[in-house]
């Protein structure tokens, strides 16, 4: 994975003073509210219910261990003992004092970590998938891009203060999106052309928040050294286009519609025109030079472990789920890919104790070459584990609470943070988790429903993804109450689609049967290859909307 070079270095710890000297100036009152408040959120720094919270950047998802274990330490000196995984692969602090923010990005930095451009309206961090690298069907790994993207876009002097937030996402995989790149302002599919040479096709336009939409292509094929001058047309044209008087209608996503993607796209061409033989064109040698920051590690080498994991699974059933609800292949012969589900019953999804962090960087050092990787499901990868290790690993992730084997199912829920902590949502999310949870509690039921994304918002601003769940649910408030409404259908893949709204919200106590009766219905009328999305898709929403309101 990359690693700071001494200009990083410089660049990270000139802005940890500068921010030092701009939050100790806002405690005497020397900067008013309205002054900092650009500055404190390019530092990742909110005002949530009731703390600050501040939001690390973790670059397309990618953490070595001693960058976990300071994460372990600062959870632990500075804030109440656990973080957050966020759905943008970041990590959040949800009770640290205004006061010592500054000595918290001073520590980050010691282990080349930031908060910068976590929040504001500028570029957001860049992600992928989190089996970049690893995976059988890859075009290429992705992550050299994102790391050309993620210094091209940091601190770019002309997107510092777009219309409004813009955030980029990069797939490799040709037959899987772990990326959700059509619900990105802009989405890169990493390609091959007729003549085998490597590039991007280009969605535009795509986003969840009060308008959901998916992202249109506005570009097939852009060859792979003009990705920077392409990226840099787009937001040209978003930035001198994009409304400013709204913020409700000044996402990119609005501008596209408003043009049409055709029309956005004559746009971005013209202004392409201008600058794509400009120095920002990429060449072969910079390719190769960010290639070279992910380079394999020394894997061994090694045959399936075929036997080995029949037997295993044979004698151990809770394993045998856990390897096949956990484990995915990997390119190379003998390994295999292993999530760690944040997601047991009773703990908030994506949260992890400071000791939880400690651990995960001890099991990446003895399992996985030091390195573990955030998801956008807020759960955490290690991506290179031996076949033969792999009961060895499981028999430890069992007491951490890693190993619970519900990956993929009803009860892997992406949720927001809600009404618990932050200011903006308008219902909890995290106690409709639970309740869903314990609900849904038999793994063999969940196992025959087959795959199913069940996704909660505590407001319109869409952190959990409602939009693109199978399932989701949405925050809403009624004179002073917490209500919730459900929608069907969506999804953050290849066939990327907004959910439909099912009709009027329920209380919070209603909605673990409301769930209920959703999948008897789905249950009901599945044939036996299809999934809750398939039935969806083929009987519409008016059965399960008659099953719901009778």
């Amino acid at each position: 994975m990359y690693v700071y070079d001494e200009y990083d270095k410089q660049i990270a710890a000139e802005r940890v003073a500068q921010f030092r000297d701009q939050t100790e100036r806002a405690l005497a009152g020397e900067l008013s509210e309205e002054e900092f408040l650009p500055l404190r959120l390019q530092n990742g720094l909110y005002v949530q219910r009731h703390a600050p919270m501040l939001r690390i950047c973790v670059p397309y998802g990618m953490l070595r261990s001693e960058q976990l274990r300071r994460l372990a330490r600062i959870t632990r000196d500075y804030d109440k003992g656990y973080a957050h995984f966020t759905t943008r692969t970041n990590i959040q602090l949800n009770w640290p004092n205004l006061e010592d923010v500054p000595d918290i990005l001073a520590e980050l930095a010691e282990v080349e970590m930031h908060a910068n451009q976590t929040s504001g309206n500028c570029i957001r961090n860049t992600t992928t998938d989190p089996f970049s690298g690893v995976q059988v069907d890859e075009i290429a790994d992705p992550r050299p891009y994102c790391e050309i993207i993620r210094q091209w876009s940091t601190f770019h002097p002309e997107f510092a203060f777009l219309p409004r937030k813009f955030k980029i996402a990069v797939n490799a995989s040709e037959h899987t999106d772990r990326a959700a790149i059509r619900v990105h302002d802009i989405g890169l599919q990493l390609v091959r052309n007729d003549q085998g040479e490597l590039g991007f096709r280009v969605h535009v336009g795509g986003g969840l928040g009060r308008t959901p939409m998916v992202g249109p292509v506005i570009r097939d094929f852009l060859p792979e050294l003009d990705l920077l001058t392409y990226l840099e047309a787009i937001v040209r044209v978003y930035n001198r286009y994009g409304r400013r008087d709204n913020k409700f209608k000044a996402r990119i996503k609005i501008l596209v519609k408003a043009l049409s993607p055709e029309g956005f796209a004559e746009k971005v061409e013209a202004e392409w025109a201008h600058i794509k033989d400009s120095p920002s064109r990429l060449t072969p040698e910079v390719v190769t030079k960010f290639q070279g920051y992910f380079t394999e590690p020394a894997y061994d080498a090694l045959d399936n472990a075929t036997d080995l994991l029949a037997t295993q699974r044979f004698e151990n059933r809770e394993f045998d789920k856990w390897l096949t609800h956990n484990v995915n292949s990997h390119k190379k012969p003998g390994y295999a890919i292993v999530t760690l589900t944040l997601k047991k019953t009773g703990t908030p999804p994506g949260d992890v104790t400071d000791f939880q962090l400690e651990q995960i960087a001890d099991l990446a050092d003895e399992y996985s070459y030091g390195e573990a990787r955030a998801t956008h499901e807020q759960n955490v990868v290690l991506a290179d584990v031996r076949q033969d290790r792999l009961f060895e690993l499981w028999q430890k992730l069992v007491p951490l609470g890693f190993a619970t084997a519900n990956l993929n199912t009803l009860n892997d829920v992406i949720c927001c943070p809600g009404g618990d902590f932050c200011a903006l949502a308008n219902a909890k999310s995290i106690p409709v988790a639970e309740a869903i949870q314990r609900r849904f509690d038999d793994l063999d039921f969940l196992y025959d429903l087959g795959p199913i994304d069940l996704n909660i918002s505590g407001c319109m601003n869409a952190c959990g993804h409602h939009h693109v769940g199978n399932i989701g649910v949405l925050g809403v408030d009624k004179k002073g109450e917490e209500f919730y409404q459900i929608s069907l259908g969506g999804s953050s893949h290849h066939d990327a689609t907004i959910g439909k709204i099912l009709g009027p919200s329920f209380a919070r106590e209603e909605m673990p049967e409301v769930i209920a009766k959703l999948i008897n219905v789905y249950v009901e009328n599945r044939t036996e290859e299809e999934t809750f999305l398939d039935t969806y898709r083929r009987v519409g929403l008016d059965p399960f909307k008659e099953r719901v309101y009778a």
